[in-house]
């Protein structure tokens, strides 16, 4: 969800509006530290928390909120079983913080940061149950939300990472599969540049986080991906499909390479990639067949799922790596 584009929507339309922030969990929660929701003062909201009764006594408290004439900021701990009888057994912690109009400003500056892709990190500070004015944050944050107290009993500050550093995936191929893949991918954590030879293969309007590419040579465009993307081939020719994994194989900087087919095809990749000069390692890196292979329906949606959920967790795991070696090498 871009957060401060719902929040700039509220502002212009209705002058207020209360942003809902998942602060901290202890146990097994609905959602996750950071997850958000923006509230209007008439109870409708963009974003969850999770749903359930967490998220039914956010909003009304949200709604309480603003019915006030000055902007308020205030954390509440809820346990969700004594509290609220919710299954869970775990901890939430939750910000309310009101918005007014004349926030409108602030707002639309970062909505036009957070329309650029990219996660950025801002900072506050918190005091008299009320929040400041933000500016950004140029530390690196691996956290969403960071409420950090003063040490000589003062205004806290509050450090947020909005934004969503998306995942480059280089998809190749126009196709059944290819069209419903870009369908299960729009509203997840993926930059998709989609490349086919045939132009006339790709529908009309596509989700906002897709970029058509036509080209002759589809696999020349892999020496613009940056280092990280991941790498799916789904074309109409086999060649192709080859000519491809080959070149993303040889330059060895893709966190994920996989082309679409079955064991009996990964079989002859492997023979024919041998024959180019790739070794055992090399080839040991191409994933076929793609996505979860549990599921064994052919039908392209079913594919697209399955794949869907498998880049998810490819995506998740190496930013986990990363922020594991990060946290190594700061320790």
């Amino acid at each position: 969800m871009r957060v401060w584009a719902n929040i700039t929507d509220c502002l212009e339309r209705d002058g207020a509006c209360a942003l809902v922030t998942v602060a901290r969990v202890d146990g097994s929660t609905p959602r996750e530290a950071g997850a958000r929701m923006v509230v209007r003062p008439d109870g409708s909201f963009h974003g969850t928390i999770g749903g359930g009764t967490l998220e039914f006594e956010a909003i009304r408290k949200a709604v309480g909120a603003l019915r006030g004439d000055n902007a308020r900021f205030f954390l509440q701990s809820v346990s969700l079983g004594p509290d609220l009888g919710q299954c869970c057994g775990g901890r939430a912690q939750i910000a309310i913080e009101t918005m007014k109009a004349g926030m409108l400003g602030q707002a639309r500056r970062f909505a036009a940061l957070e329309a650029k892709g990219t996660a950025f990190t801002t900072r506050v500070q918190v005091g008299d149950g009320r929040a400041g004015e933000r500016t950004l944050h140029h530390e690196p944050s691996d956290q969403l939300f960071t409420l950090k107290d003063d040490e000589k009993g003062g205004e806290a500050l509050l450090i947020e990472q909005f934004g969503t550093d998306r995942r480059p995936l280089f998809l190749f191929g126009a196709g059944h599969v290819g069209r419903a893949l870009v369908l299960a991918l729009a509203p997840l954590p993926f930059e998709i540049f989609w490349i086919d030879s045939r132009a006339e293969q790709f529908p009309g309007p596509v989700p906002a986080n897709v970029r058509k590419i036509a080209v002759k040579d589809p696999a020349a465009q892999l020496d613009e991906a940056p280092d990280g993307a991941f790498v799916l081939a789904m074309t109409h020719s086999h060649a192709l499909d080859e000519e491809i994994m080959a070149r993303a194989l040889l330059q060895q900087r893709f966190a994920y390479c996989g082309v679409i087919g079955s064991a009996t095809k990964r079989a002859r990749f492997q023979k024919r990639m041998k024959s180019r000069g790739l070794n055992e390692t090399l080839i040991a890196n191409m994933v076929c067949p793609v996505g979860v292979t549990a599921l064994k329906s052919k039908h392209p949606a079913a594919i697209a799922a399955g794949v869907a959920v498998d880049l998810m967790i490819r995506d998740e795991a190496s930013h986990q790596q990363a922020a594991a070696g990060g946290r190594l090498a700061h320790n």
